[in-house]
């Protein structure tokens, strides 16, 4: 049945058919199906009986109908539909075509569906934040780099002249030239490769610097942490590494004391580290082109992108990876067989050094006797004096006991110092070591 109320006065007055009925001749009244325009209309599958009679059907009867308006309907109404029930539900058909309900429940789930995904991708994010700041921005990392000073990768650019003059390449990045905005004071600006690793090897060298200052130490003097644009700001060494000053003067007459000076100096450097800051930092690098040579070839450990920290300066560490430069490497870097990676680990690469800058890092037949540190001792010539020679045997014996397979057998930094500081009659022969 189709109600229709609310009709204005024009519907009301010329919107409605009729017909005579067959037989009975009375007039019956009826809506037009298809225009319901002017009037609120609600169909209901309520349906009422026409009495029969003998002489046919009563037309004549009275009944009355009672509307209590759905929820819903006034609105489908405003939007020109019609409120139908369909089974035994209200629904709105026509105008947005769409029904009351359904829109509220469509709008109901499309809302609860959007929220889920928003949780979902600040839990991803929050997750994913969290990884990055674990891996890179640990606690103590921010505590160290946080009073440092902070350039912009623009300022970077211009301290750089645009990256006009290159000091070096390495595995990490490319080294340049500048000067400091606020003095004109040469500097040395490292710009990392883009998407090299998670940006470890950067905080390592951020963090790790940071806590240094020492005069074997190459001083760190900011950094730049721009997206991926990352750089590292350091004091200026015109004189270089100390692989090239070794290629420079090997083929002449060498200083054995200037030798010993930068011995001396790159075993106190790693001393500090290892003992005097406040986390035992094990550097994991050390090699000639990491030792830069300032302008009175003072010697200063420098390129901290391997090195780790050690809460409470423990004597070993775990290690995912093998880390470092091939010839300078531990063995028990390669291989736990060996023992376990600590500190000795740079004291191994340190009497690599040792023996590079003497030119006895391919000393062989080595035993642990007398007459063989005199074969050994053949090699630097003629031309030698007795204190050079001392210095040579003393830097020998310390490289030697440096490089002992078992880093149990190695001498720690500070024994080191000593043994080059202390008379070279003290000084026992080691054993040969596995790799000699």
């Amino acid at each position: 049945m189709t109600t229709l109320y609310k009709c204005n006065n024009s519907r009301r007055k010329h919107g409605f058919s009729y017909a005579n009925c067959k037989g009975g001749g009375s007039s019956l009244y009826y809506s037009d199906l298809t225009d319901y325009s002017g009037c609120s209309v609600i169909k209901t599958p309520e349906s009422w009986v026409i009495s029969r009679n003998k002489n046919g059907f009563n037309l004549n009867a009275t009944f009355s109908l009672h509307i209590n308006l759905p929820r819903g309907c006034s609105s489908c109404h405003r939007r020109g539909g019609q409120c139908t029930m369909i089974k035994e539900k209200f629904r709105c058909r026509g105008g947005s075509k769409e029904d009351y309900q359904d829109v509220k429940l469509k709008l109901g789930l499309g809302l609860s569906a959007g929220l889920t995904v928003i949780i979902i991708i600040l839990v991803l994010i929050t997750v994913r934040v969290k990884k990055t700041r674990k891996s890179d921005w640990n606690t103590e990392s921010v505590e160290a780099v946080v009073m440092l000073k902070r350039y912009s990768y623009a300022r970077v650019k211009k301290m750089t002249n645009s990256f006009a003059h290159v000091l070096g390449k390495g595995g990490f990045g490319t080294v340049y030239k500048g000067k400091l905005p606020d003095g004109g004071v040469d500097i040395a600006v490292k710009i990392l490769k883009e998407g090299k690793g998670t940006g470890e090897e950067f905080i390592n060298e951020v963090a790790s610097m940071s806590r240094t200052s020492h005069v074997n130490i190459v001083s760190l003097l900011g950094f730049c942490y721009e997206r991926n644009k990352r750089a590292i700001v350091y004091e200026f060494m015109p004189n270089g590494s100390l692989d090239k000053f070794i290629s420079e003067n090997m083929s002449t007459k060498i200083e054995w004391e200037r030798l010993y000076d930068i011995a001396l100096g790159v075993s106190r450097g790693l001393e500090y580290l290892h003992n005097h800051c406040v986390s035992r930092i094990v550097h994991f690098d050390i090699k000639p082109q990491n030792i830069l040579m300032d302008k009175d070839l003072c010697p200063k450990i420098s390129d901290f992108g391997l090195a780790k920290l050690c809460k409470n300066k423990e004597s070993v560490m775990s290690m995912l990876d093998a880390r470092g430069t091939v010839g300078y490497i531990a063995p028990e870097v390669f291989s736990n067989n060996f023992g376990g990676v600590s500190h000795k680990s740079d004291v191994y690469s340190y009497g690599m050094v040792i023996l590079e800058m003497i030119g006895a890092k391919n000393i062989e037949n080595f035993g642990s006797n007398n007459s063989s540190m005199g074969e050994v001792m053949r090699i630097f010539g003629d031309q030698i004096t007795k204190e050079e020679e001392r210095i040579a045997k003393k830097m020998v014996l310390v490289g030697l006991w440096c490089i002992q397979t078992n880093p149990s057998d190695r001498p720690p930094m500070i024994k080191v110092i000593e043994m080059l500081e202390g008379d070279l009659e003290a000084l026992q022969i080691p054993s040969k070591p596995l790799f000699c």
